[in-house]
């Protein structure tokens, strides 16, 4: 028997109790008695939570532990004399009996795990029983002494409700502390890259090479870590040529469904729109590679321009595909929420339905629209997949958007991706760009948020 199916069992356990609890309260209110504190449902609730919770925290704790003794009990058996005093192979023997004695294989490389096999079944069994016991024993205790307070004055919804505040409390706090964390982390390690390299050297210099020789005597032993053609290819990507694309399909798109399509219409299209946003970026980068990016590199040479096969403009152009449902939505929400009042009387002035749009209609939800625009660029620049498989990784300062360029993102995931010393400021350099694009983006969202509220505000 595992944790897990004794942790349902406690839960079923506690369905019995919520049912119990509920019977005896809904007598409370039998006619000619006085008006009961709190509801039946809610007195069921918390000879529940006293007969759940408390078995769950000990077997969350149980689990933790039982560990180290069934170590304990194996390591002192006979059977464990003959094994390795330390090393890889202990280590290897180790687990793989204990992969036979719970089911998780049926062959061992090593002898001496079959050896070891039962034991381990034997030790595990004994400690799963007794966190049964110990859990049920638990859940009856607590459960019998939360039945036991029930009465028509007692307080049950009070302590219900202090239960369920505290728990959206502490799912509050799990987010502040991991974004805390984050941060934090972000900073200690940025720290440490800037002890090495120089700030200044990092956020204006013109050269990325962050490849470091293994000897001092080899060329480049330093390495180059100026960020701007990373800043730039970001900017570029993200936030011109993605947001060319976006910006006005997107409004285009928005002022067509709320403006002249049919309801029957908008109500197909406005969610096969949006469905854009849900597709895998893998997906998107798959398209970029294999589709935009081989066209573009022929337009380029029919043009006699040039043109790399992977190049800016092919990322940027799928990218602002991808994020014109974030300024779809945002628009077509702004221009719906315009009171029709100021529609009904710029039309009742004489102004046609094209020209309510483009003086009404457009400046009264542009706060909307921008708070929109803005979400979309924090969205785009930070997107790696489509930029790693169709804009490639040359760190380029160029305006040219048939060249490959590469993106903040992108160096991250290459100065990441296998075996990497967490000494060297090549490694290190990957939380200092961090750092720049999580203050990028926290900005772009506060801006965002704060044209939004005043929005709201205005047509509310």
């Amino acid at each position: 028997m595992s944790l897990a199916v004794i942790a349902v069992l406690v839960v079923g356990l506690g369905l019995v109790a919520w049912i119990s609890a509920r019977v005896r309260a809904a007598a409370f209110a039998a006619p000619g008695q006085p008006r009961p504190h709190s509801l039946p449902s809610q007195h069921g609730w918390y000879v529940a939570l006293w007969t759940v919770v408390p078995a769950l925290v000990f077997l969350i704790v149980w689990d933790a532990v039982s560990g180290g003794l069934i170590y304990s009990q194996v390591m002192a058996s006979p059977e464990a004399q003959s094994l390795p005093a330390f090393g890889i192979q202990r280590s290897a023997i180790l687990n793989e009996a204990y992969a036979l004695a719970t089911g998780a294989s049926t062959a061992a490389f090593n002898r001496e795990a079959f050896t070891l096999a039962p034991v381990y079944a034997e030790a595990i069994s004994f400690y799963t029983w007794i966190g049964f016991a110990v859990a049920l024993l638990i859940a009856f205790a607590a459960g019998a002494w939360a039945f036991s307070r029930m009465s028509p004055h007692f307080r049950a919804r009070t302590r219900v409700e202090r239960v369920v505040m505290g728990t959206l409390l502490a799912a509050s706090l799990i987010a502040i502390l991991t974004t805390l964390g984050i941060i934090v982390s972000l900073l200690f390690e940025s720290f440490r890259f800037f002890s090495m390299i120089s700030p200044v050297e990092f956020l204006f210099g013109l050269n990325w090479s962050p490849q470091m020789a293994i000897r001092a005597d080899q060329a480049g032993s330093s390495g180059a870590f100026g960020a701007i053609p990373l800043f730039w290819g970001t900017i570029f990507i993200g936030a011109i040529i993605a947001m060319i694309v976006a910006i006005p399909l997107g409004l285009m798109s928005a002022i067509y469904l709320t403006q002249y399509a049919a309801p029957g219409f908008r109500a197909w299209m406005k969610p096969i729109l949006e469905i854009l946003a849900g597709v895998p970026t893998v997906v998107y980068g798959y398209f970029a590679a294999l589709t935009v990016a081989p066209a573009i590199r022929d337009l380029g040479l029919t043009l006699g321009i040039p043109a790399s096969t992977e190049s800016a403009l092919a990322a940027g152009l799928v990218m602002g595909i991808m994020i014109i449902p974030f300024v779809s939505s945002m628009a077509d929400d702004s221009i719906a929420a315009v009171p029709q009042a100021m529609r009904d009387g710029s039309l009742a002035m004489g102004a046609t339905t094209s020209e309510t749009i483009k003086k009404v209609l457009v400046p009264a939800a542009l706060p909307g629209v921008v708070g929109g625009v803005l979400l979309a660029v924090s969205r785009a620049i930070g997107e790696t997949m489509i930029v790693v498989m169709a804009a490639g990784l040359a760190a380029n300062l160029t305006l040219n958007p048939f060249d490959s360029v590469t993106t903040v993102t992108t160096q991250i995931v290459q100065l990441l991706t296998g075996d990497q010393e967490f000494n060297s400021p090549k490694t290190l350099a990957a939380f200092a760009l961090g750092l720049v694009l999580f203050l990028v983006t926290l900005a772009l969202n506060i801006v965002a948020l704060r044209v939004v509220k005043k929005y709201r505000e205005a047509y509310e």
